[in-house]
């Protein structure tokens, strides 16, 4: 299995080749047969490019079901144990997608709203203006486990824990692909920051990305920059040069963001053990964050005052908290500088 590559073929045959339990993630984003005929102008006159393409023409939801179940189950298919897959979609087509991978199986962990702030209007103004579109993120059974670096995407959203609820805008400007005319290349080329927090959520570092439907690269370039593999497979041949030409320019991050230093699990240490190595000593004092101190006792306890407890009992009962991670609360008073204690535990 070839990696870090675009397949050119249709998906219906290409993912039959591809090794049953050997990917890590699938990002797909399938023609969503939008059915619609007909001219869109804007206010002003001018002519609206929507989707016309071939490929979002099906003969009837039948048709289109059918389509989905084959591609859906080959996915399903070459998903290891603990892989997940999201699939977008849009109102025409995002419900059939889940009843379809409710019914062959799949468990859908989240469906994530995709909000757009610089959503194209409705023209005609008479209906809502459409301006989200759903993912489903989905294991490939109940009970399997899976990646989420919940920590990572916590560190992106400011320290707070990320919901499924994405403002993001379409993709516009230098990142959208142009023919030789000017014109965007694809209809419905999905920005960059859209695949970075799906694929930073979902997946460790060297993992393998998988896209069935790839256009214009997007899953590949952000794989690629986050330190991950891809395999693309695309029908529309005019579509392949562009991507792959956008994919060589992408240079990978390596940081403590891409690779997941946030989420990795510190090293299970008891605090007595500090103490009976000698790395801290009884008496010894240790601080609160406003550099109140606390006297280490020789069971391995804290005591402030009347106040005794482990390191997290204690720093629990400061902060008001029914848990609390003692690790992180206390510190230590090295050369006049205060430093967290968790400092003691990579030294174990």
């Amino acid at each position: 299995m070839k990696l870090d590559t675009i397949i050119h073929g249709d998906c219906l045959k290409e993912l039959k080749k591809i090794p049953e339990k050997s990917v890590d993630m699938v990002f797909a984003d399938p023609p969503y047969f939008m059915q619609t005929s007909g001219t869109l102008n804007r206010s002003d006159g001018t002519k609206f490019s929507g989707i016309k393409e071939s490929w979002d023409k099906f003969d009837n939801l039948h048709a289109y079901d059918d389509f989905c179940r084959t591609w859906l189950g080959e996915c399903r298919r070459i998903l290891k144990k603990n892989g997940t897959i999201w699939v977008i979609g849009s109102f025409q087509n995002i419900y059939r997608l889940g009843y379809l991978m409710q019914e062959m199986g799949f468990w859908i962990l989240n469906d994530v709203v995709w909000t757009k702030p610089n959503a194209p209007p409705n023209f005609t103004g008479t209906r809502l203006q459409n301006r989200h579109e759903t993912l489903l993120w989905c294991s490939p059974k109940k009970g399997a486990p899976y990646t989420f670096n919940y920590q990572t995407l916590k560190a992106l959203n400011a320290g707070k824990q990320e919901n499924s609820v994405w403002n993001i805008g379409i993709c516009i400007g230098p990142e959208r692909l142009k023919d030789s005319e000017g014109h965007k290349l694809h209809a419905t080329q999905k920005p960059e920051k859209l695949l970075t927090k799906i694929i930073l959520a979902s997946t460790k570092p060297g993992a393998i990305v998988l896209d069935p439907f790839m256009g214009t690269g997007t899953t590949g370039a952000v794989a690629k920059l986050l330190g991950r593999h891809f395999i693309g497979i695309e029908k529309d041949e005019k579509y392949i040069s562009p991507a792959l030409e956008r994919i060589s320019k992408i240079k990978p991050v390596l940081n403590e963001i891409t690779q997941l230093e946030k989420d990795k699990k510190k090293p299970k240490v008891l605090f007595s053990k500090i103490i009976k190595e000698g790395i801290l000593s009884v008496g010894e004092y240790l601080y609160t964050p406003d550099k109140k101190k606390v006297k280490i006792l020789p069971n391995g306890q804290l005591k402030k005052g009347r106040l005794v407890g482990s390191i997290h009992q204690l720093a629990a009962i400061l902060q008001n908290k029914s848990v609390a991670n003692g690790w992180d609360y206390w510190n230590i008073k090295i050369k006049n500088e205060y430093k967290s204690i968790d400092i003691l535990r990579k030294k174990k």
